[in-house]
């Protein structure tokens, strides 16, 4: 044998036999014989030969492949969610590449490019912050490949999803800060074009109304990373009437956020209560501990696959749809206790 892959058909040239009787030999038709059988199996391991996948992919339609898509893979909530898709999807037999957008538009759609051309049965998807041209998303369902977002989900388009309860997180979280003596609270908010965003602060904005506090403009601010917040919350801090409780949209912003108000020479939960959305690693490593809402981000992963496998497998037209994942609020030392 020379260099290079082995083929079904160099084991046929060298057995005398046409590829056809090798493929079947190695399916173990009971047309082929034992000693055809046994002869093939021989030069099969001598030669170490292992099917084509792209050849296979080709022949039976499938390339056994799921394409995700996340803003940030590093990001501990995303870093979840794709352990969830993993697991699901290797006992599932499939394979999966993942892209990262890193929060830009231009990447996310070489992304889309990237898996259209390499054959991916379906594709999962979570925006970036700054996607509004949803193109590259229709070529993905005009090409017949089931499309699935999760948690930063896209409303133009009638695909499955699985997103998070962020309304209802965002308002435990307020309601949780008020039952603790807070009035004058702060929301860093997400990107107003996403979803997500718009849930958390009609959360924040809920529990305030129910608990008739004044709705203060001034008192709701875009500031979903930490370098905002090290030019924002300083500002807030130089305020006549400081905030006694701040909920920021996501850990990064509200670990970020606990550091600049220690500095400040403010203590955290006595004079100001801080609240984040995630519940990982971030939460237990800030001092005090963070209080967060937990997003279950494995669980997010393990539906969206499921949904996108269904999708894969069975191709029926039926309507789209939305899985919600319930949040959970776990408590700990950045804010103070119940009234």
């Amino acid at each position: 044998m020379g260099k290079g892959r082995v083929t079904i058909k160099d084991i046929a040239r060298e057995l005398g036999i046409s590829p056809s009787t090798v493929s079947k030999a190695l399916k173990g038709h009971p047309d082929i014989s034992s000693a055809t059988k046994k002869a093939v199996k021989e030069l099969v391991e001598k030669w170490n030969y292992k099917p084509d996948p792209i050849a296979l992919s080709l022949k039976v339609g499938q390339s056994r492949t799921i394409g995700v898509i996340v803003p940030e893979i590093v990001h501990y909530f995303f870093s979840t969610v794709i352990s969830g898709i993993e697991d699901i999807a290797y006992d599932s037999g499939y394979n999966v590449l993942f892209c990262q957008s890193n929060e830009l538009y231009e990447r996310e759609v070489k992304a889309v490019e990237t898996l259209l051309s390499g054959r991916a049965d379906g594709i999962l998807v979570s925006l970036s912050k700054v996607t509004e041209n949803f193109d590259h998303f229709r070529k993905i369902m005009k090409a017949g490949i089931p499309l699935v977002f999760f948690d930063r989900v896209c409303d133009e388009l009638e695909t499955d999803r699985v997103i998070v309860d962020d309304e209802k997180g965002a308002y435990d979280a307020t309601n949780h800060l008020i039952h603790t003596g807070c009035s004058n609270i702060i929301h860093l908010s997400g990107p107003p074009n996403l979803i997500i965003g718009k849930n958390r602060k009609a959360g924040f904005i809920r529990a305030l109304k129910e608990h008739r506090i004044p709705i203060r403009a001034e008192n709701i601010i875009k500031c979903d990373t930490a370098p905002e917040a090290r030019i924002i919350v300083p500002e807030i801090l130089k305020r006549t009437k400081k905030p006694d409780g701040i909920f920021a949209v996501n850990d990064l912003t509200a670990a970020e956020t606990m550091k600049i108000v220690k500095l400040n020479g403010y203590k955290v939960p006595d004079d100001i209560s801080i609240i984040g959305f995630t519940s990982g690693m971030i939460s237990d490593l800030t001092d005090p501990p963070l209080t967060s809402v937990q997003q279950h981000g494995y669980i997010v992963g393990q539906e969206a696959v499921n949904l996108l496998i269904k999708n894969i497998e069975n191709r029926n037209e039926i309507p789209f749809q939305t899985k919600v994942i319930k949040t959970e609020l776990v408590i700990k030392g950045s804010t103070r206790k119940v009234l």
